[in-house]
């Protein structure tokens, strides 16, 4: 894993995509992914991909959503635009309520331990400590 950190960063020239952006300006913007080959051409063995970008508000400020639409055309990709939004919003939001479920209920326990609050042997009562 350290290699690949230390690695010089290098385009795949098999898997390159020809990006086109389409946009309503209210409710977010589809991303259409063409394969192309290295020369530019398209390239008609892969299929094209398409990604919805929207955006939630949270306390924290806007958090931006990526996610894949199936469909073949982009008509199918504005159709799907709304259920794949749904859902990619839905999982953002578990994820960010979990992160902050892991984040109250963290635990610091310093190294040398606290005075005797237990009653026990010196330095081994009270250790835990929150945050």
């Amino acid at each position: 894993m350290a290699e690949d950190r230390n690695a010089e960063p290098t385009m795949d020239a098999g898997g390159m995509y020809l990006e086109e952006m389409f946009t309503d300006r209210r409710v977010g913007a589809i991303r259409r992914l063409t394969p192309v080959k290295s020369d530019g051409s398209v390239d008609s063995s892969r299929p094209v991909l398409f990604v919805g970008q929207a955006e939630i508000m949270t306390n924290m400020g806007p958090v931006p959503i990526n996610f894949e639409i199936e469909g073949e055309t982009l008509d199918q990709a504005v159709e799907g635009f709304t259920v794949a939004a749904s859902a990619a919003i839905e999982r953002t939001v578990q994820q960010i309520q979990e992160m902050r479920r892991q984040a109250a209920s963290q635990l610091v326990v310093p190294q040398g331990g606290m005075p005797n609050l237990a009653g026990g042997a010196p330095g081994r009562g009270g250790k835990i400590q929150l945050p």
